[in-house]
């Protein structure tokens, strides 16, 4: 892929929402982008209770739910006015958001999706999140809810495992990793090995992206006993990368979820945004 030609950012109602637009229309603008924004928030729940008092509750619900879509349209032609930015369309529905960001993203190159907010969760909840790499068939951009933007990328950390998605997170991420400044390769308790990393760990993808044109290191952190996310994210900030390109759920989502993993890790902690692959 040269480049990005069309983002698809999925909008919902919390307070983190305008500020992932910006920073989508600040990608954009490097490769002259196409963004469409999505709203969709997850489905109003079935209540128990008499009719009278579910029917009573359901329209206060939905009067909410309109009074957040209003907002968030006004917020979204506010962000189009202040940035000068014509090329950005807004799309609504009331569909399964896990369904409808994957059914839109198949006609986009790069998702951009937002991190949960514990305190502004703005009407999806953790899981979503968790599905959209294994569900779009695109690289997911996910932007921390306290990030603010800066512009597009400029220092890169690539989390490097030699799995298969780790390649193509390194692939998918190329039309922003050719415009950073420097990009370090990262491999945590990485062993030699003829069928993954080879005879030096970090060199054949690190020669990898030398050939397209980037200023690239490469180094390994050995610390078996420490979790290999938040080396990572420790690194990161070392290093004041700005963004973050990993593969995503390498293993089963139940065998991460009990063990633990980078995944879970960075989608909890991240600090910085983190493009994912599967």
């Amino acid at each position: 892929m040269t480049d990005y030609k069309s983002i698809l950012v999925h909008l919902d109602a919390g307070h983190a929402a305008a500020r992932r637009l910006e920073y989508a229309i600040d990608l954009a603008r490097t490769c002259d982008a196409h963004v469409a924004c999505l709203y969709a928030l997850d489905p109003i729940p079935e209540l128990p209770g008499a009719y009278e008092a579910r029917h009573v509750v359901l329209e206060q619900q939905r009067e909410a739910r309109a009074a957040m879509r209003t907002r968030a349209a006004q917020g979204f032609e506010d962000i189009r006015r202040r940035s000068g930015y014509e090329r950005l369309e807004w799309r609504a529905t009331e569909a399964e958001p896990r369904s409808a960001v994957a059914l839109h993203a198949r006609y986009a190159d790069l998702v951009v999706a937002g991190q949960h907010d514990p305190d502004s969760p703005g009407g999806v909840d953790r899981q979503f999140l968790r599905d959209l790499p294994l569900m779009t068939g695109r690289p997911v951009l996910v932007v921390p809810y306290t990030f603010e933007a800066k512009g597009a990328p400029r220092r890169a950390l690539v989390a490097w495992n030699a799995s298969r998605e780790a390649a193509r997170a390194v692939s998918d991420a190329l039309p922003l990793l050719r415009r950073v400044e420097h990009v370090q390769v990262v491999s945590v308790n990485a062993a030699p090995s003829a069928t993954g990393h080879g005879a030096e760990p970090g060199a054949d993808v690190g020669l990898y992206l030398a050939r397209h044109g980037l200023k690239v290191a490469v180094s390994r952190i050995d610390a078996p006993d420490v979790d290999t996310g938040n080396l990572l994210l420790s690194r990161a900030f070392d290093l004041q990368a700005d963004l973050i390109v990993s593969g995503a759920w390498g293993h089963s989502r139940l065998r991460e979820s009990v063990l633990g993993g980078v995944t879970r890790t960075f989608l909890e902690s991240m600090t910085v945004p983190v493009l994912m692959s599967h």
